[in-house]
């Protein structure tokens, strides 16, 4: 009976604005329009064609409340699959409220929080993991992430989850059936026939679960902190990265104290990037914790931006550095190239051939000399210089991951039961799990608590 009922909600921002959005979806959303509706020509709203925009004034009773255009769509092509209604009016707070108060008074119900989506979902319209891509794609933040959520909203991710299950689902069927009847169904030598498609079904799960450290990028952006020896030009770089005056500069060292953090996008690549105190040992009380800061969040970053002062030989407060970030991903910035160098390059060279996670490019925070050359480092170093809007799946959620790693221990399992001899019906255990675990991503395989707590982290009215 509630799944049943009509529901209405402000689709738009609650902010003043040019156009606000009320939408009425349920078995009685015409019939609410109707009541409150009144087109400036007349003519029944309750028989008036799907996909049709009509002009007109809404009111409670026979008190006028706005100027709008009602738009009538009839289930079940529409975004929930039910009639749906949506009232454009005036995009002030004051008249939606009042135009969804006077909807509500007439029969409706206020939606919860992405009930819109999850009613679309719960008619099949959608799967879950596209549902999902409904709120990314709301909460992108640079292009890639949009392009990203879009293919997943188009069904990218549900085809390749349901092609996997089908493999696991006929397997399961050929092994129960001939546990069933084994008089008239041999399954003797099928393991190695399955063991085929198992290191298949494990490689595509496992390139999808790898996909999440690019997809978790594409969505959040690349934690970045940039660090170094006070006076290197750490600020200087942050302000050629930002495109602006944001960090002080002087010639003076220790200058920045505490963390300075910007979001910004390098070519459609997401970084959070945060500025750091000079690192070096101080006796200075505000300049250690400064330093200590810089610490700590070198700790969680996914990417280091070592700056280095060309023009300084590299002493002990470098090494220190270098060996707090030893396994880190890291670009080592040769600032101050406009300059006369006192760098062991040669020493550089070596660390970068001990680890594979180490780039350095001569720059000029001064000039912006390399520059573009370190923008290319970037997106090489994080993927593999091919991020691009072409067919690759990035998994960007969490509880997408989770589900693929449950399902590649259950296919590990199988695979090990196939080499160790085991009897076919350990096969169709795991193999079940596997299957439910695909499942839980396309919302096959969910307990409605889950469900309902995935869409209360919905925007209101969506």
């Amino acid at each position: 009976m509630y799944q049943n009922q009509t529901i209405a909600a402000i689709s738009t921002a609650m902010a003043n604005g040019g156009i606000g959005i009320i939408r009425i979806s349920g078995d009685n959303s015409i019939e609410i329009m109707s009541r409150v509706f009144r087109p400036a020509k007349k003519k029944d709203m309750r028989e008036v064609s799907s996909y049709t925009a009509h002009y007109g004034y809404i009111y409670d009773g026979e008190r006028k409340i706005d100027e709008c255009i009602c738009l009538v769509m009839r289930a079940p092509n529409t975004y929930t699959k039910e009639d749906v209604v949506e009232i454009n009016c005036h995009g002030g707070v004051i008249v939606m409220t009042k135009v969804l108060e006077t909807v509500l008074k007439h029969g409706a119900r206020p939606a919860e929080p992405g009930e819109f989506t999850k009613r679309a979902f719960l008619n099949g319209r959608i799967d879950l993991s596209q549902a999902e891509a409904v709120m990314d794609i709301i909460s992108s933040q640079n292009e890639f992430a949009l392009q990203s959520s879009l293919k997943q909203l188009e069904g990218s991710l549900r085809d390749k989850i349901v092609e996997m299950r089908k493999t696991i689902i006929h397997h399961i069927a050929a092994i129960e059936s001939a546990l069933d009847d084994p008089e008239h169904m041999s399954i003797d030598g099928y393991g190695k026939q399955l063991l085929i498609d198992i290191k298949s079904l494990k490689q595509d799960v496992g390139q999808l679960i790898d996909s999440s450290d690019d997809g978790k990028i594409l969505k959040e952006g690349i934690k970045t902190v940039i660090i170094g020896k006070p006076n290197a030009g750490k600020s200087s770089l942050l302000n050629v990265l930002v495109g602006e005056e944001r960090a002080i500069v002087t010639d003076i060292a220790g200058t920045t104290r505490d963390t300075l953090e910007e979001s910004i996008s390098i070519q459609g690549i997401p970084l959070n990037i945060i500025d750091t105190a000079g690192i070096r040992d101080t006796e200075d009380m505000i300049e250690k914790i400064g330093v200590d800061k810089a610490k700590e969040k070198t700790h969680s970053a996914d990417l280091i931006l070592y700056v280095v002062d060309m023009s300084r030989e590299l002493d002990r407060n470098d090494a220190n550095i270098m060996k707090m970030i030893e396994d880190k991903k890291v670009i080592v910035l040769l600032n101050k190239s406009d300059l006369d160098k006192k760098v062991d390059v040669d020493l550089l060279n070596k660390k970068m051939q001990e680890n594979k996670n180490w780039k350095y490019v001569e720059i000029s925070a001064k000039t912006h000399d390399g520059i573009s050359d370190f923008y290319y480092i970037l997106k090489d170093m994080f993927f593999e210089g091919n991020l691009s809007f072409n067919n690759e799946i990035y998994i960007t959620n969490m509880r997408h991951k989770h589900a693929l790693m449950d399902a590649e221990t259950s296919l590990a399992m199988v695979e090990q039961s196939i080499l160790d001899d085991m009897p076919e019906d350990f096969f169709s255990i795991d193999l079940m799990n596997a299957y439910e675990s695909l499942g839980f991503i396309i919302g096959e395989s969910l307990g409605e608590d889950l469900v309902n707590e995935i869409f209360s982290e919905f925007c209101m009215g969506k």
